[in-house]
């Protein structure tokens, strides 16, 4: 036998659940657009300038952060975090011009990760002195 108060509680849940089961999900696509240069037969040099790009013909509907950050990756570890090679650009553009830093170490095992709405690596190629 139920009480009132168990009658009331349960009807407060049963009422609880039905008011988030019908209430709309907001949904949010993640952008992870491919990055095409550099690939794996690039030579960078440090100091050098060049245009990194990736693929942007297929976006989602809704993109949560359009502006972008482009980071050095080395092997798996981010090297420029907190001095990023480009930030603030729209994602949207499929381009951006970074400059290598000068006192970047020689190595076979770098990538470009592009930040925006989510972060994507490249391939891995090569900076030279």
């Amino acid at each position: 036998m139920m009480t009132s108060f168990t009658t009331t509680l349960l009807f407060a849940i049963i009422t609880f659940l039905a008011l988030v089961s019908s209430a709309p999900i907001d949904t949010r696509d993640v952008y992870v657009p491919p990055v095409l240069y550099p690939n794996h037969r690039t030579v960078w040099r440090a100091g050098s300038t060049h245009n990194v790009t990736w693929d942007t013909s297929s976006p989602p509907a809704q993109i949560t952060n359009k502006r972008g950050t482009i980071v050095l990756a080395k092997g798996d570890y981010l090297v420029g975090l907190e001095s990023p090679l480009a930030k603030g650009f729209d994602i949207l553009n499929g381009r951006q011009e970074v400059t290598i830093p000068t006192d970047t170490k020689p190595g076979n095992d770098y990538s470009i990760v592009l930040f925006g709405d989510s972060g994507n690596n490249g391939e891995r190629f090569t900076i030279t002195n």
